[in-house]
């Protein structure tokens, strides 16, 4: 979803550079090697946090992008009207630092892992065009973390509609801008990332050299003609389309050449992280889904990494039983309205969730995934 901002800056300003001063914490290292804040907690860490850069939807404001983006595409008139509420009420959120860090203060977040906004990937652009966006996107999330380095780290975007060029911004925004990792769609203009037409391989080779996060976010279901009404799109399509996107990850053999890929899922790992046994006993049964990876499914699914946004405590017990407490991090998808407002609270309501288990989920977990150490 397109979101306006009240302050289009590209840089920092004075008022945020305050609140960033009376709000920031300062973060150490223990003895036990844990991470933790000022306070001596364990160190909360929000995985799925988003930011919009108004600069760069300028530069492409002539170009109409709404109509490549499928959550406007498939959407009917009552979405349409509720998006343009959520636009007045938490577009500024998106774009304004000093907001941004009264809700991380509110809701008990040490640091985000901050990335752009999901439709800001722009890969319906020319490819030059887009390597140009990406580097904006890209720049001003290095600047937010050098003004904030006690706040932020982020995952940055490249424009995977062209691989050379999508592996050179990698190694730029890692290795000169110092970001942890970044944000990608579950496709490209309708294809999916193992399509071989986009040869993507050489970027998630390029991801796991560098040790990076990939953090694979959707934009709605691409064909999504049946999902106009209620909302379903966004509800029953993000899902989806991560579902997809991650069975073609592990079918294809992504995972299986690339054994420490860290890929991350949002909205809890979408439908695959819990209906995980129709794909393994597909592998058993069928020789058409035996043509690439010879070990079970599942096995290369529980190398990937899961946020908490399952709205039920019930749901994240399972993944955490599933994949282990290590495999799961917190997330609130800040700042949109299918997000997590009391991200600790929800945690905290899990039955039986150990201590150290919590912790490693509420910040250790993507401290050690993003290389915080402080």
């Amino acid at each position: 979803m397109m979101f306006s901002c009240a302050e289009p800056h590209f840089g920092a300003s004075r008022r945020d550079v305050a609140a960033a001063r009376r709000s920031a914490k300062v973060v150490q290292k223990a003895s036990t090697g844990t991470v933790r804040n000022a306070k001596g907690k364990s160190l909360r860490v929000d995985i799925h946090c988003h930011y919009f850069n108004p600069v760069v939807a300028a530069r492409v404001e002539h170009l109409n992008p709404g109509r490549y983006d499928p959550l406007i595409q498939f959407a009917n008139a009552l979405t349409r009207e509720v998006n343009v509420k959520q636009m007045r009420d938490r577009g500024p959120k998106l774009s304004t630092i000093e907001l941004r860090l009264k809700d991380m203060d509110r809701m008990g977040i040490d640091i985000q892992a901050v990335s752009p906004a999901p439709n800001q990937t722009y890969y319906w652009t020319d490819p030059d065009l887009g390597a140009e966006l990406a580097r904006g996107v890209n720049n001003r999330l290095a600047e937010i973390v050098a003004t904030w380095p006690d706040r932020f780290v982020a995952l940055g975007t490249v424009p995977l509609q062209n691989v050379d060029l999508a592996v050179a911004e990698l190694t730029r925004c890692v290795k000169e801008r110092g970001l942890r990792g970044v944000e990608i769609n579950p496709s490209v203009k309708g294809m999916d990332l193992t399509d071989p037409r986009l040869r993507l391989d050489k970027f998630f080779a390029k991801a796991q050299e560098l040790d990076v996060v990939v953090f694979m976010h959707p934009i709605g279901f691409t064909e999504g003609r049946r999902l106009s009404d209620h909302y379903f799109n966004n509800v029953i399509g993000n899902p989806m389309e991560t579902t997809i996107a991650a069975s073609h990850l592990i079918f294809d053999g992504v995972l299986e050449r690339n054994p420490k890929l860290k890929i991350v899922l949002p909205h809890a790992g979408g439908y695959l992280a819990h209906y995980w046994a129709r794909m393994d006993h597909a592998h058993r049964a069928r020789p058409d889904c035996r043509t690439v990876i010879k070990r079970p499914p599942s096995s290369y699914l529980r190398k990937m990494y899961f946020d908490t946004i399952a709205f039920d405590p019930a749901m994240l017990r399972q993944m955490v039983d599933q994949y282990g407490a290590g495999h799961v991090l917190l997330g609130t998808d800040y700042p949109y309205d299918m997000g997590v407002d009391d991200p600790l609270g929800f945690i905290a309501s899990v039955p039986g969730l150990k201590r150290d288990e919590r912790a490693m989920i509420e910040g250790g977990n993507a401290a050690r995934l993003l290389k915080i150490r402080r």
